[in-house]
């Protein structure tokens, strides 16, 4: 199977990190000069930011999030590419990741059921695990 078919999943996290870049910064500074607060205040003061609305930091939270367990997912998938161990299980289970961090992204984003989101996250580690445990097996 070709290194592309699990690098696609990659880049469509990118993809999310960038539409939540595009999202934050939609919602927080129009949320900012509502509030009156100055960006180069924030830089003294970051507690400033818990006068924003909670639908705003919510995006901001999600856009962190996405720093955290989906750098272990982009490791993993490129190690399996570069290994040349791609093949139909790991291509899944990438999907699988990809696909539930984009709802977990829209349900923290939006309504913030944390009984969904806790759901999902627990789901993208189960995804993840398989490809990590997967490829420990294939390179011990």
């Amino acid at each position: 199977m070709e290194a592309t078919a699990i690098l696609q999943p990659v880049f469509v996290m990118g993809l999310l990190t960038v539409a939540m870049t595009i999202w934050m910064y939609a919602t927080r500074i129009p949320a900012m000069s509502r509030a009156g607060i100055d960006p180069k205040a924030v830089a003294r003061d970051a507690s400033l930011m818990q006068r924003l609305p909670p639908e705003v930091t919510r995006v901001a939270d999600n856009y962190n999030h996405l720093f955290e367990q989906p750098t272990l997912f982009y490791a993993v998938a490129l190690a399996i590419a570069v290994l040349g161990h791609v093949d139909s299980l790991h291509v899944v289970c990438a999907w699988v990741f990809t696909v539930l961090r984009i709802a977990h992204s829209l349900v923290q984003a939006t309504v913030n059921i944390i009984l969904i989101r806790f759901s999902i996250f627990a789901l993208c580690w189960v995804a993840l695990a398989i490809m990590i445990f997967r490829e420990a097996l294939a390179i011990f």
